[in-house]
C-alpha cells in the first residue's frame, strides 16, 4: 500500500508541475520577458530564449506530462489490482481521476497563471535543459505536426491591444489620465490628413511679394502669426514666406520702402492627403514650421504649421496673443457670411 501511495504522489506532483509550467510559460507577456532580459540575469535570458522559440519548450513539457500520466497510470493500475483487488479497483480509479483533475490540472494551472512570472523564472533553466535533452523527440514531433501548425506568425501586440491596456491602466491608476489621452492621440495621427488640421485659405494671412513694408505695415503688426505666406498675383500663387519679427525689425531699422520679397524665405508644399504622422516627419526633416497645403488640382487649400500637428497630441495650444482659438471654425463662419452676402 505504501508503494502505491508513493507512486500516486509522484504522479500527482509531476503532473502538477508540468501543468503549472505550461500555463506559466504561455501566460507571461513576451514584452515583459524581453524587458527583464535587459537585466542580463541568467534566468531572465533563459526565459527570453524560451519565449522566442516557445514551441519546443512547450512540446517538451507536454511530452513529460504525458509520460507521467501514461506510464504512471500503467504502474498504478498494476499495483492497485494486486493490492486492492478487482472489487475496489473501480473505486480507486475514480478517486485517482478526481485527484489528477483537481491537483494535477485545475489547481496547478490556476496558480501557474496567477504567479506566471515568478514560476516561469524559477523553471526557466530546468526547462531549457530538458528541452535540449528531448530535442530528438521534439524534432520528430515537429516534423509530424508541421503540416498542421505552419502559418503566419502573429505580431506580439497591435494597436487595439495597446489602447485596451491603456484604458485598463488608467482605470487601475497605473497610467494618468493625460498620459492615456496622449497615447490615444498618437494612434489617431495616422487617421487624419493635412486637410483636417490646416488653416483654410479663407482664414489664411498673406502678403503680396511686390508690396512694400510701408504698404502692409498695419497688416504685419495686427497679424497673429509669426510666419506669413507671400503670394504673387493670387492666393494660388504662393512664392514663399516671411518671418514677422524680421519685418518688424525692418520697420524699426527704417526699411519700410523695401519690398516684402526682399525678406522672403522658401516654403514647402504638401498634398492635402498627407497623413499627419508623416507630416510631422516632414517638419522634422526640413526644419520648417509652416507649409502650404495643395488640393488635388494644385490649388492652395490652406497652410499647416508645426503647432497644428503638436495640438493633435496635446490639445489646443493658445497663448495670450491668440484672438481666435480655432481658425477652421473662423473659416467656416466667414464662408457662411460670404454665402449670405451673395
Amino acid at each position: 500500500m505504501l508503494k502505491l501511495t508513493i507512486i500516486v504522489l509522484i504522479i500527482l506532483i509531476g503532473s502538477s508541475l508540468c501543468s503549472a509550467t505550461e500555463t506559466a510559460l504561455l501566460s507571461i507577456s513576451s514584452i515583459k520577458v524581453q524587458q527583464l532580459a535587459q537585466s542580463k540575469k541568467t534566468t531572465a535570458l533563459a526565459l527570453w530564449e524560451i519565449k522566442k522559440k516557445i514551441n519546443r519548450p512547450i512540446a517538451t513539457v507536454v511530452i513529460i506530462n504525458n509520460i507521467f500520466n501514461i506510464i504512471g497510470s500503467i504502474l498504478i493500475g498494476n499495483i492497485a489490482a494486486s493490492v486492492l483487488g478487482n472489487t475496489w479497483l473501480g473505486v480507486f480509479s475514480t478517486i485517482l481521476t478526481f485527484l489528477v483533475i483537481v491537483f494535477g490540472e485545475i489547481i496547478p494551472k490556476t496558480l501557474g497563471e496567477r504567479y506566471a512570472m515568478q514560476f516561469a523564472s524559477t523553471v526557466a533553466l530546468p526547462v531549457q535543459g530538458l528541452t535540449f535533452i528531448f530535442t530528438p523527440i521534439v524534432w520528430l514531433m515537429e516534423k509530424i505536426t508541421s503540416p498542421f501548425t505552419q502559418g503566419k506568425k502573429l505580431p506580439t501586440t497591435n494597436e487595439a491591444e495597446i489602447m485596451f491596456l491603456t484604458r485598463i491602466g488608467y482605470k487601475e491608476g497605473v497610467i494618468e489620465g493625460d498620459e492615456a489621452e496622449m497615447i490615444g492621440r498618437v494612434f489617431r495621427l495616422n487617421d487624419k490628413s493635412a486637410s483636417d488640421i490646416m488653416t483654410p485659405r479663407i482664414a489664411t494671412t498673406y502678403l503680396y511679394s511686390d508690396s512694400t513694408i510701408a504698404e502692409v505695415k498695419s497688416d504685419i503688426i495686427s497679424s497673429q502669426h509669426s510666419r506669413i505666406i507671400v503670394i504673387g498675383d493670387s492666393i494660388d500663387d504662393v512664392v514663399g514666406m516671411v518671418l514677422k519679427h524680421e519685418l518688424l525689425k525692418g520697420i524699426i531699422e527704417g526699411k519700410e520702402n523695401q519690398k516684402i520679397a526682399n525678406f522672403m524665405r522658401d516654403i514647402r508644399f504638401i498634398p492635402d492627403t498627407l497623413r499627419v504622422d508623416l507630416l510631422l516627419k516632414e517638419f522634422q526633416k526640413y526644419r520648417q514650421h509652416l507649409m502650404v497645403v495643395l488640393d488635388e488640382y494644385g490649388g492652395v487649400s490652406g497652410v499647416v504649421s508645426l503647432e497644428d500637428v503638436l495640438e493633435e497630441l496635446t490639445g489646443e495650444i493658445v497663448d495670450e496673443t491668440d484672438q481666435s482659438v480655432d481658425l477652421q471654425v473662423v473659416a467656416r463662419m466667414r464662408g457662411k457670411i460670404k454665402l449670405k452676402d451673395e
